[in-house]
């Protein structure tokens, strides 16, 4: 059995509109340079991956990258100061998350069901 969870933000509708998706473009952006170049690193088409980083600007209220313009390899973009803090932020939230939900999982399901556990078979003489 494996545990799985998603972290992701909502806005007042309960809209999606931050997540794993918007999150790894980020992370894209920033090692590549590029929005396009992201976005094909995920499978993306460009005009999804633009959306959805507009949308999380929006619902932010801040610019997540700047153009750059032109130069020998042509234009691209860069993360904004406040989207590297987002990506650290963000980043030690779902760590956090994630240990909280394995602790949690381990204190309410670690022996269930009880028959399948192997240290209670042998309290139990089996």
């Amino acid at each position: 059995m494996q545990l799985k969870f998603h972290i992701y933000f909502c806005d007042e509708l309960g809209e999606k509109f931050f997540g794993e998706g918007p999150y790894r473009l980020l992370l894209g952006i920033q090692e590549l340079g590029s929005l396009r170049a992201a976005a094909l690193q995920m499978g993306m088409a460009y005009t999804k991956a633009f959306a959805l980083i507009k949308r999380a600007e929006q619902e932010f209220g801040f610019p997540l990258t700047q153009k750059t313009i032109g130069g020998k390899g042509g234009g691209g973009s860069v993360l904004t100061m406040e989207a590297r803090e987002l990506l650290q932020r963000y980043n030690a939230y779902r760590f956090a998350c994630a240990e909280t939900v394995r602790a949690l999982y381990q204190a309410h399901f670690a022996d269930f069901p009880a028959e399948n556990h192997p240290n209670l078979r042998q309290e139990k003489g089996e």
